[in-house]
């Protein structure tokens, strides 16, 4: 017999986690909508050419390619076949046997959903998507290769008051959750400013490859990347933004940057004046950092860049898994699919890491949206008006389950407090000819003998 078990890096969510997980995707969409964001779905899967070639080498890795179905191996071509498994080339080959996958993200599948939509949408289209992601990663703590990701997006302006506004709902969101957070901010072309240093786009491109590590690996081992990429050119200048993202204030940094001498240009200064545009639109800015060693290694990203991690001194030391949210400014996305010049920035929450957060320092409770009623039976011919109360409470809004049965009243009331159920309704002899019910609060242990037409008025589930 094969014993059961699951996909490496995915995981089951029973009934209490997902209680939970439901409140904090309903806090999400509260805040969402109230800034006038609309949803959609996209497909799990996109073809493979959708997806491959926008996330940089490493994310290309990463992707979750899907089989064609039926005999694949036949339209490989003979000189593709390798001579052994060891000699095989794998970009040749995958494009033969996979042309579909599971998608990795939720931006690259909105530029296509907006190109080929775009007839349909008012602009700027502000949208809002919660759905599961894929990624080939490596399994470990906070690291899933099945997510969520809640993200709201902004195509079709090129205002930074867009980006204003995401950092708001990033402050709305996790103000409403109770979790304390520090929203870093940087701009692309501050970063973009070190090409004539590194010679080239694909220089440029292994720069940012290694700079997005500094969280894992430090300046030093920044260094010792750039060295191994041959990219010293940059080391002196990348040590200098050190110095500079380590002052106290932002005030202070955006001063030491408009000196930044080995890089100064006029990238440099239309970073700058983008930064200080967005943080003059916030009306809160005390747990937003300018991080200027923050990269965001997706490859699409053009402007300012985002990510939030958790400063909350409840959730336990042992407990940092990074980023719960991250995104940035992508103003060349929807080209790669034809449609160009349609601008968009986006951020996104990262679900599972958010609740596991949460989790870590107790801060999530069950809400009582789920707490109902259980109609109890003594008798199973008292099934039938047991029903019939069971809709009318409905209809008044109440959530109500009939026991299917009537087994001993001890594991009726077992099984209502098992599901969290606020009130037992009993129906004994001498209910059903008094056309009453006894209703038990479990909560309280208080009892009182209603009329069947006067129950609603009386259950109270808040």
């Amino acid at each position: 017999m094969e014993k059961p078990s699951l996909p490496s890096g995915t995981r089951d969510f029973g009934p209490e986690i997902m209680k939970k997980r439901k409140f904090v995707l309903s806090v999400m969409e509260r805040v969402f909508r109230s800034h006038g964001f609309l949803p959609i779905e996209t497909p799990s899967l996109e073809n493979l050419k959708t997806l491959q070639g926008k996330y940089g080498d490493e994310g290309d890795q990463l992707l979750f390619k899907v089989l064609n179905s039926g005999e694949y191996f036949s339209k490989i071509k003979p000189e593709n076949w390798p001579v052994s498994p060891a000699d095989t080339i794998y970009k040749d080959m995958t494009p033969q046997i996979s042309d579909r996958g599971l998608r990795y993200d939720l931006t690259v599948p909105l530029a296509r959903f907006v190109v080929m939509n775009r007839d349909k949408l008012a602009f700027p289209f502000k949208r809002y998507q919660m759905q599961p992601v894929w990624r080939a990663d490596r399994p470990q703590k906070g690291r899933y290769r099945e997510f969520w990701q809640c993200d709201i997006d902004i195509v079709g302006s090129n205002s930074v008051v867009s980006e204003a506004e995401l950092v708001e709902c990033y402050q709305e969101v996790f103000a409403q959750l109770n979790l304390e957070v520090q929203i870093k901010i940087n701009h692309r072309l501050i970063l973009d400013a070190f090409l004539p240093l590194l010679g080239g786009r694909e220089q440029w491109n292994a720069f940012m490859v290694a700079i997005d590590k500094f969280d894992k690996i430090g300046q030093e081992g920044v260094n010792n990347e750039l060295l191994q990429r041959d990219l010293k050119n940059a080391i002196p200048a990348w040590n200098t933004l050190c110095e500079i993202a380590a002052l106290n204030s932002t005030e202070d940094k955006l001063l030491a940057l408009e000196s930044f001498s080995e890089i100064q240009n006029e990238i440099l200064t239309q970073g700058i004046a983008q930064v200080k545009e967005l943080l003059d639109l916030l009306p809160r800015q005390q747990n937003v950092v300018l991080d200027l060693r923050l990269a965001r290694g997706l490859s699409y990203y053009t402007g300012c860049v985002f990510e939030v991690v958790s400063n909350d001194d409840r959730v336990p030391a042992d407990f940092r898994i990074g980023s719960i949210g991250g995104g940035g400014r992508y103003n060349n996305l929807t080209g790669v699919f034809g449609l160009k010049d349609v601008p968009g920035v986006g951020v996104s929450f990262g679900l599972d890491r958010i609740l596991d957060t949460l989790e870590s320092a107790n801060l999530l409770e069950v809400n009582n949206d789920w707490a109902g009623v259980l109609i109890c039976c003594m008798e199973e011919a008292y099934l039938s008006q047991a029903t019939q109360i069971a809709r009318e409470l409905r209809i008044k809004n109440v959530i109500c389950e009939v026991y299917p049965g009537a087994p001993k009243l001890k594991k009726q009331l077992d099984y209502a407090n098992s599901k969290g159920c606020k009130y037992a309704l009993i129906l004994g002899e001498s209910e059903m000819q008094q056309q009453h019910a006894m209703v038990k609060n479990l909560v309280t242990g208080e009892q009182q003998l209603l009329d069947w037409n006067a129950l609603s008025d009386h259950i109270t589930l808040n």
